[in-house]
């Protein structure tokens, strides 16, 4: 029996500390935006604070191995399960120091579970356990616990209890562990009263941080946006938050800016129009992302479509802008017009199964800013792109800022061109973003630039479209080369070009 309370830990341990580990992964994406580097390095330093604390736990007397090693897992509850809490508060009330703070919780989260296994162990060869079973069996339920807590969170409890109360729940079961183990090796423990009342603490503790911590996620997630928040979502996906002021109505994805209501119309109007004004005889079209239902809504200007698929990942995301009033006022229902058929999936895997033809295909994915997304910018995905689209076509593709990064824009444009398009890059003024880019590509050098719009725009005629396909000399194409899956260039591009601007 006791031999399984302590295997039983092991579980728990590796549970809880990937767990701890995950969630500051995912909120150093939520908050910093996602980077190849700031990931790597997150494991990195928890996979090393991991060995530190393996090392030292060699100083603790093998008598005191089993009261330390229920310490070890008090104080990896009490700090693992607010640590999402703190990393919110430090980031919404002095972010300055939230890096380091980030890095110092995960070192030493993981210097507190490298120690923990190592204590498990020589207590359990104290206890005359063959030495050969008892190395097996740990490491089996580590590994267990490690796979059981990577299915888990994204797929159940981050979307259902977000980061904080997850992190929260884990230090509750650390806790319960820690209590539990001592209640069976009561007789073999010294200092026991004083353990339980350390015990009792942390759990206190760590209730109370779960009947507040929503409303103190709501604190800090109201002071980082700054304006009302009328809709706040974790989804398996990503975190949703929307947010008003006055009359006007922004989409975050992640902590980054998707849509403001006072000027989308300005980046909608130039993803959709130039193409859709040139292809008169358009009857079908394609949304990849766009899940908001804002390029459907200026597609659905033009009366000769007769259909129109939105293929977006997250169906949270297109069920808010399909149900919510403020949203589908937004978009005038777009997602719910009996033209438009709504897909929730991955839109590279879609296309390899999908067999339809397009006259026009809008590509409104987010940026390239890790490996997932920039494969979807790749040269295979391209020429995916191009055996679904017509041969009079037209293909247009949001394409990041080409002033503040030059080099990820002309590498959308470099890549298109590598899958055997035709291309017209051109770029838009958008206030809550700056300049942003586009470009339209076909199999054919057949484009025009419109000299007019049949439907009602509120930002694009004749002169501001001639105007968005003339490049001033700040932001003449540098020399690039495109985006193939081998090594993900435009991915780099971007971090360096967004890096420069940031810094």
């Amino acid at each position: 029996m006791r031999d399984r309370v302590l295997i039983l830990s092991v579980f728990v341990v590796a549970s809880c500390g990937l767990a701890y580990e995950l969630i500051a992964g995912a909120l150093a994406s939520y908050l910093l935006g996602d980077s190849v580097l700031q990931f790597s390095s997150i494991i990195g330093c928890y996979l090393f604070a991991m060995g530190v604390g393996s090392h030292l736990s060699r100083y603790v007397k093998d008598e005191d191995a089993l009261a330390r090693f229920i310490d070890v897992e008090l104080l990896v509850g009490v700090v693992g399960g607010l640590s999402a809490t703190i990393l919110f508060s430090i980031f919404a009330w002095a972010s300055a120091p939230f890096r380091t703070v980030l890095y110092a919780l995960v070192f030493f989260i993981g210097m507190l579970v490298g120690m923990e296994i190592p204590l498990v162990m020589r207590v359990l060869y104290g206890r005359k356990a063959e030495l050969r079973e008892m190395v097996s069996r740990v490491l089996t339920f580590d590994y267990l616990g490690a796979l059981a807590v990577s299915l888990l969170f994204p797929l159940v409890l981050a979307p259902r209890l977000g980061m904080a109360r997850t992190a929260l729940v884990f230090g509750l079961l650390n806790a319960g562990v820690a209590l539990f183990t001592a209640q069976i090796f009561g007789k073999e423990l010294r200092g026991k009263r004083g353990i339980h009342l350390r015990g009792t603490v942390v759990v206190a503790v760590l209730i109370g941080g779960l009947a507040f911590s929503s409303r103190l996620t709501h604190w800090a997630e109201q002071s980082v946006f700054g304006d009302q928040i009328i809709h706040a979502e974790t989804t398996p996906y990503q975190r949703m938050v929307v947010t008003r002021w006055q009359d006007d109505l922004r989409l975050y994805l992640n902590g980054n800016l998707q849509f403001s209501t006072r000027d989308e119309h300005r980046y909608h109007e130039a993803l959709v129009h130039p193409a859709m004004q040139s292809l008169p005889g358009a009857r079908r079209a394609l949304v990849l992302g766009g899940g908001d239902g804002l390029a459907v809504r200026e597609l659905l200007k033009y009366k000769q479509l007769e259909h129109v698929t939105l293929v977006d990942l997250d169906p949270a995301m297109t069920k808010l802008f399909s149900t919510s009033e403020a949203l589908t006022a937004i978009n005038r229902h777009a997602l719910t017009d009996p033209r438009v058929k709504v897909v929730n999936a991955d839109a590279g895997q879609w296309l390899e199964t999908d067999t339809g033809a397009y006259d026009s295909i809008i590509i409104d994915l987010p940026d390239p800013s890790n490996f997932a997304l920039g494969k979807l910018y790749s040269v295979p995905m391209y020429r995916l792109v191009s055996k679904h689209l017509a041969e009079h076509g037209y293909v247009v593709v949001q394409s990041t800022s080409p002033y503040f990064a030059p080099h990820a824009f002309w590498c959308v444009v470099a890549t298109l061109k590598e899958a055997g398009f035709y291309t017209w890059p051109y770029h838009a003024h958008v206030p809550s973003f700056g300049e942003w880019g586009f470009v339209l590509a076909s199999k054919q050098n057949n484009f025009t630039q419109p000299e007019r719009y049949a439907v009602p725009l509120r930002f694009l005629d004749a002169s501001s479209t001639r105007e968005m396909f003339h490049f001033p000399p700040d932001m003449v194409a540098p020399d690039v080369e495109p985006n193939r899956l081998n090594n993900q260039s435009l991915v780099h591009y971007f971090e360096q070009d967004w890096h420069r601007v940031i810094r």
